[in-house]
C-alpha cells in the first residue's frame, strides 16, 4: 500500500524514533523556552527542512555513500561535533551571564534575552543536516520498508509520515517550553539552570556523535 511494506511496524517504530531525546528536539525546546512559541516553531522548521534534505539524500543514495567511506563520514561526524561543542559553549555562556544578573531587579521581569546573533532557524537546519548518524538511520530506517515495485511513492510515504510525527512532536514541545518562558522571566536563576542543563546535554550529543562509528 502506497510503496509501503508493513506500514504498522513501520508507525510503531517512527513513534519510538521520534520520542527518542537528540539535539534537535532539545534545541526547539530551549528556544521556545527562551522567546515563545513563534521562536520555536522558527526553529522547528529549520528541523523540518533539515530532515526533509536527509530523507531526500538517503533516497538519492547519499548516506551508502557515507557508510562505505571512513573519511568523509570522519569529516561530516566531527564537523556535526564540533558545531555541537560550539552552540554549548554559547548556551553555557548566556547561562553564566543570567546568573550574574539573576538579581538586577530590572532584568527579572525582562524576557530572556537571546544570545547575540542567534538565528534560531539556521542553526536548528545546521544540527540537523550535520548528523551523520541520522542520515545513516535514514537509510537503514526506511529501505526496508519501502516496496521495490514503487520505491518512489513508498520513500515520500515514509517521509511524510515521519514529518508529521515530527511537526506533532515539537508542537508539544514547543508550547510546554513556551509556558516555561514565564517562570523564567521571574526567576533569572531558574533560566540560567535550564540554560546550562541545555549546554551540558549538548556537550554530551558532541562526544557521543564523535565517538560514533561507520
Amino acid at each position: 500500500m502506497f510503496g509501503v511494506i508493513d506500514l504498522p511496524t513501520y508507525l510503531a517504530g517512527l513513534i519510538l524514533i521520534v520520542l527518542l531525546p537528540g539535539p534537535n528536539s532539545l534545541y526547539v525546546l530551549s528556544v521556545a523556552a527562551r522567546r515563545g512559541v513563534r521562536s520555536g516553531y522558527t526553529a522547528a522548521a529549520g528541523v523540518w527542512c533539515g530532515d526533509a534534505v536527509l530523507m531526500t539524500l538517503s533516497a538519492a543514495g547519499v548516506a551508502s555513500l557515507l557508510q562505505g567511506n571512513a573519511v568523509l563520514f570522519g569529516i561530516v561526524k566531527y564537523a556535526g561535533a564540533g558545531y555541537l561543542t560550539w552552540l554549548a559553549v554559547g548556551m553555557l555562556r548566556a547561562a553564566w551571564g543570567m546568573w550574574r544578573t539573576r538579581r538586577d531587579k530590572d532584568v527579572t521581569e525582562a524576557p530572556v534575552a537571546a544570545p547575540p546573533g542567534e538565528r534560531p532557524f539556521r542553526r536548528a537546519l545546521v544540527v540537523s543536516l550535520l548528523n551523520p548518524k541520522a542520515i545513516l538511520f535514514f537509510i537503514a530506517f526506511f529501505v526496508q520498508f519501502v516496496s521495490e515495485s514503487n520505491p518512489v511513492l513508498g520513500f515520500v510515504t515514509l517521509g511524510v509520515l515521519a514529518q508529521v510525527a515530527s511537526v506533532l512532536y515539537l508542537s508539544a514541545l514547543i508550547f510546554g517550553g513556551s509556558r516555561l518562558a514565564a517562570a523564567f522571566r521571574r526567576r533569572r536563576a531558574l533560566s540560567a539552570g535550564a540554560t546550562s542543563a541545555a549546554g551540558a546535554l549538548f556537550l554530551g550529543f558532541a562526544a557521543k556523535l564523535s565517538l560514533a562509528s561507520v
